[in-house]
């Protein structure tokens, strides 16, 4: 007689969890349509996302978290779980910078799970406009970088749209370099998108000194172009090249290897307070001495920590500039309140950009 196979007990076991977890699963989604149901009979039309609901269910998920699995990959699972069961209640329409493939297309996926409506567009002006129209729920735009510093052209769009900041994801970005060709010494050009040109500026001065360098509007389209031409390369992430179907020729060419960029979810809503948010404001100053000390000391009356401050020029006059600043807390708490009322007495105008929940996965 056979000894008993010990492999087959375990397979037996994880049969009946998986089992129970898709049980569990289809009773969740039974009930997010029951959540559906009652909103709209209680009048509600729009969306059902609730970025604070959502950051604080997997905040939860994250702090009772024993492993084996790390926090961010219990949480993206639930992340998953949840988009499918919003999606039965509506599904979301979310702009991005296209085509499908960019870094704003992943970093998309990774805030909403991957079951909302993809809508692409050719440029960050455009993922405004289109919310803004109604043509999508919700915008993802990149607004600074860990080695680059802050992206202007957002910051700039920020300080003359109506929409407001509701959610925040941060990504990792992994620069590869993606050619047909096999061999560096063909390379003649390489397309990348400026910011991702910027951020591998040494490894191409290093490896391909000679090579062309051309700005796209975005990575996904810098394959698309190293595709279609000989000895052609573009900088991008995996996603793209498994979407466009050019080789990998070199992995993690970025000159920081903790390089990592912040997005911003734009849109028309306010998010309420989830408990551990981030106060985004738009800052004009009176042109005078003493004015950033005015704008600062409320904070710091209030313990209140700040985690960006960047200068723009207002355009309503020379040397007349605009603060943006990231603040800890929500519009709503009583010490935020506070200081955003004293902060208002010290400069020109002050615009809350949004309050929301600061990135959870």
């Amino acid at each position: 007689m056979s000894e008993k196979d010990p492999l087959a007990d375990v397979r037996t076991r994880i049969d009946k969890i998986d089992t129970t977890i898709q049980q569990l699963v289809s009773e969740r989604a039974e009930c997010a349509a029951k959540v559906a149901e009652i909103k709209q009979a209680q009048g509600e039309t729009g969306h059902f996302y609730r970025p604070e609901r959502e950051a604080q269910v997997l905040q939860a998920v994250k702090d009772r978290n024993k492993g084996p699995l790390n926090d961010n990959a219990i949480a993206g699972i639930f992340r998953e779980i949840m988009a499918a069961c919003l999606a039965l209640e509506k599904p979301l329409k979310v702009a991005f910078l296209g085509p499908e493939g960019t870094y704003t297309h992943s970093a998309s996926v990774k805030h909403f799970g991957s079951q909302f409506e993809k809508v692409a567009v050719d440029n960050i002006e455009e993922v405004f406009r289109v919310v803004q129209a109604d043509g999508a729920d919700f915008g993802v735009v990149p607004v600074e970088n860990s080695t680059e510093g802050m992206i202007n052209h957002t910051l700039d769009l920020l300080m003359a749209s109506t929409l407001t900041i509701c959610g925040e994801v941060e990504l990792r970005i992994r620069h590869n370099l993606l050619s047909q060709e096999t061999d560096f010494a063909n390379i003649e050009r390489v397309y990348s998108h400026q910011q991702s040109l910027a951020q591998c500026r040494l490894w191409l001065d290093k490896y391909l000194p000679n090579a062309q360098r051309i700005a796209a509007n975005s990575n996904a389209e810098a394959v698309q172009l190293a595709h279609a031409h000989e000895h052609s390369a573009a900088i991008a992430g995996i996603k793209a090249s498994e979407l466009y179907d050019v080789p990998v020729l070199k992995s993690d060419i970025e000159d920081e290897p903790d390089n990592t960029t912040r997005f911003v979810v734009i849109g028309k809503h306010q998010s309420p307070a989830s408990g551990n948010d981030r106060t985004s404001l738009l800052v004009f100053a009176h042109n005078r001495p003493g004015s950033l000390f005015g704008l600062l000391e409320p904070l710091a009356k209030r313990n209140i920590s700040m985690s960006n401050i960047e200068s723009r020029p207002s355009r309503k006059g020379v040397w007349e500039y605009v603060f943006f600043m990231d603040i800890d807390g929500h519009r709503d708490d009583e010490n935020v309140r506070a200081a955003i009322e004293e902060i208002e007495k010290a400069s020109a105008m002050v615009t809350v950009l949004g309050s929301y929940p600061k990135a959870v996965i």
